[in-house]
């Protein structure tokens, strides 16, 4: 898989995709515009619009990506880059680990129709959140399984499903899913958002 991602970058100039930062809102034919980075600042802004955000580490974020498309009031998703120390990453430089960032997915959600603790339930569910930095063949530290908070509601909350999980599995395994605090996410480039919904590729692995 690493190696198609490696050639994804002229796979999609040869394709002519757009490159003009409209992608598909999650379950519609609606276009949504995506910033290059986002902080709480933007968020707040979605909450003014009585909407709410969560940010999700689980490995390849293709699938996971797609895995949340298809969760109930998710309203959209985009993927990129979190939880590490360089500014503008890009997917070569996150692959070469010094970056520390995790593949992540930023999610947009309804709260009148789901929550914080429903999908941080739904997301224990569609990775192995007993794997540290991997996911089935995808080893490193970009495929870690993370949650970034932004305020001690969804600290809580997060918990509260880990914890449900943990008295799920068998007692020699457990949740290493990190809870670290949310400061910025970069948005990944054109032709990682959406890649399965856009190929119908579903190579990359989830549970």
């Amino acid at each position: 898989m690493k190696i198609i991602r490696a050639l994804l970058p002229i796979l999609f100039l040869l394709t002519g995709c757009s490159g003009d930062n409209t992608k598909a809102l999650a379950g519609s034919g609606a276009k949504q515009q995506y910033l290059s980075q986002y902080s709480k600042v933007q968020d707040d802004k979605e909450r003014m619009r009585h909407l709410d955000v969560g940010y999700f580490a689980g490995g390849c974020f293709w699938g996971v990506q797609d895995e949340f498309n298809k969760a109930p009031g998710v309203v959209s998703t985009i993927v990129g880059y979190c939880g590490g120390i360089t500014k503008a990453p890009t997917y070569e430089s996150v692959c070469r680990h010094g970056t520390k960032h995790a593949e992540t997915v930023r999610v947009v959600y309804d709260p009148g129709k789901t929550s914080f603790k429903t999908l941080t339930s739904y997301f224990l569910g569609i990775h192995d959140p007993t794997t540290p930095n991997r996911q089935g063949p995808d080893v490193g530290d970009q495929y870690r399984s993370a949650i970034f908070v932004e305020d001690e509601k969804q600290k809580n909350e997060a918990l509260q499903a880990i914890e449900s999980k943990n008295a799920s599995l068998p007692k020699s395994s457990s949740v290493v899913t990190a809870l670290d605090k949310f400061e910025v996410f970069y948005t990944a480039e054109d032709y990682h958002q959406n890649y399965i919904n856009r190929t119908g590729d579903a190579s990359c692995h989830v549970r």
